[in-house]
C-alpha cells in the first residue's frame, strides 16, 4: 500500500469521525439538551431561562425589506432655494420593513370596518360611529375645498367609495388618522398572532423622515429620484413618475389626478411611487434647522408642541422639485388634502445580515 493510499485513508476516517461527532451532538441538543440545561439549573448553573422559543421575524403581507445602510441625507442637487438649511449629512438607518405601495382606498376601508365593528381596537379607546367617522373617515370634500373653482364633484362622489379606486392610495386623512391606522393594524395583527400562540410583532408605524428618505433612494446614495436621474422621464419620454409636468399640464405622464398604486417601475429596493402620486406623511414634526439637531444614527424629530408634521415624496399636483428624494415639506397634523397618504413600516429585530430578502 502507498503511502498516498494511506494519507487517503486516514482522510476519510478523521471526516467520518468529524460527522460522527456533530451527529451526536445534534442528536444530543435535539432529544437531550433541554433535559440536560434543566438538571444543570437545578444545580444552580447560570443557563439562562428555559423554554423560549426561537424567532424568526416574518415579512407582514404587502411589506418588503428595506436593509440597514449609510446614506447622505439631504439635497441631492442643487440648493435652489438658497436656504442652506438642507445640507448633506451621512446617516445610518437600521433595518425596517416598509409597506411596497402607498395605503390603499381598500386597505383603509379593512381599518374603517373593524373599526366600526369593534370600537375599542384603537388603544382601547371606546368610539362612537359618529367619532369615527369624524376622526378617522376619509374626508372625501377635499376634491372640491383644496383647489379654487375645481370641479372636484365626481371625485368627491366616487375616489374613495366607488370599487375603480380602491387600488388608489387613500386622501384625505390626517396626521392623526394615519397614526391610528398603524395602530389598529399593529392590535389586528397582534391578536391573530396571540390567538395561534405566537410572539408579538414590533408596531407599525409612520416612517421616521430619515427612513423615508433612505427608502426612496433604494440603494442610491445622492440620488436626484428614486430611480436615480437626472431626468423625470425614460429614453422613450415615458413619464417615470405621476407629477405635474408642465404649467397646466397634469395628464402627460398619463394620470390626471392619482394613479393605482404602482403603476410605475418601483427602485431598486422594489418600492413604488416613491415621488409622486400622493405625499407622505412621516413621523417627525418639521423644523427648517432638523439635520444639525438629530443625531447620525436612525435619527428623528419629535415635538409633540410643533403642529407641523413632514410630508415626503410630493405629489400629482406637484412639479419636478417636490418629488426629488431630498426635497422636504410640511403640513399641519389635523389637515387633510387631496394629495397627501402614507404608508407603513415596522422595525426589523435582530441582526440586519440577517434579514430575509
Amino acid at each position: 500500500m502507498t503511502t498516498n493510499m494511506i494519507q487517503k485513508i486516514r482522510t476519510t476516517r478523521t471526516i467520518w469521525a468529524v460527522l460522527l461527532g456533530v451527529t451526536a451532538a445534534l442528536f444530543l441538543q435535539s432529544c437531550g439538551g433541554g433535559s440536560n440545561l434543566a438538571k444543570l439549573q437545578e444545580s444552580g448553573e447560570l443557563t439562562g431561562a428555559l423554554g423560549r422559543e426561537g424567532w424568526r421575524q416574518e415579512i407582514p403581507y404587502g411589506m418588503i425589506v428595506v436593509p440597514a445602510g449609510t446614506f447622505h441625507m439631504g439635497q441631492a442637487d442643487q440648493d435652489i432655494l438658497s436656504s442652506k438649511i438642507n445640507m448633506n449629512r451621512q446617516i445610518t438607518i437600521g433595518g425596517f420593513y416598509m409597506d411596497q405601495t402607498e395605503i390603499t382606498n381598500n386597505e383603509y376601508r379593512q381599518f374603517i370596518d373593524e373599526m366600526t365593528e369593534n370600537p375599542d381596537s384603537v388603544d382601547g379607546e371606546i368610539l362612537s360611529e359618529e367619532e369615527i367617522k369624524e376622526r378617522f373617515y376619509p374626508d372625501t370634500t377635499v376634491w372640491m375645498t383644496n383647489f379654487t373653482h375645481h370641479y372636484g364633484d365626481p371625485m368627491t362622489e366616487n375616489y374613495y367609495a366607488h370599487p375603480s379606486y380602491d387600488d388608489y392610495p387613500v386622501v384625505g386623512v390626517s396626521w392623526f388618522a394615519s397614526k391610528a391606522f398603524c395602530g389598529w393594524r399593529t392590535t389586528f395583527m397582534n391578536e391573530a398572532r396571540e390567538s395561534a400562540g405566537k410572539f408579538p410583532v414590533p408596531m407599525f408605524r409612520l416612517p421616521s423622515e430619515a427612513e423615508w428618505e433612505y427608502a426612496s433612494r433604494g440603494g442610491r446614495d445622492v440620488a436626484k429620484y428614486p430611480w436615480g436621474g437626472p431626468y423625470t422621464r425614460n429614453a422613450k419620454g415615458c413619464a417615470l413618475a405621476n407629477f405635474k409636468p408642465g404649467r397646466g399640464n397634469y395628464f402627460d405622464d398619463g394620470f390626471q389626478y392619482t394613479n393605482p398604486v404602482g403603476a410605475y417601475f418601483p427602485n431598486d429596493f422594489g418600492l413604488y411611487d416613491m415621488a409622486g402620486n400622493v405625499a407622505e406623511w412621516c413621523n417627525d414634526a418639521y423644523a427648517p434647522n432638523a439635520m444639525p439637531l438629530i443625531w447620525d444614527l436612525n435619527p428623528t424629530f419629535i415635538d409633540d408642541s410643533e403642529p407641523r408634521k413632514l410630508v415626503r415624496g410630493g405629489s400629482w399636483k406637484d412639479i419636478a422639485f417636490f418629488i426629488e428624494t431630498g426635497s422636504r415639506n410640511y403640513q399641519y397634523q389635523d389637515s387633510v388634502t387631496a394629495y397627501t397618504g402614507f404608508r407603513c413600516v415596522m422595525t426589523y429585530l435582530g441582526r440586519s445580515s440577517g434579514m430575509e430578502f
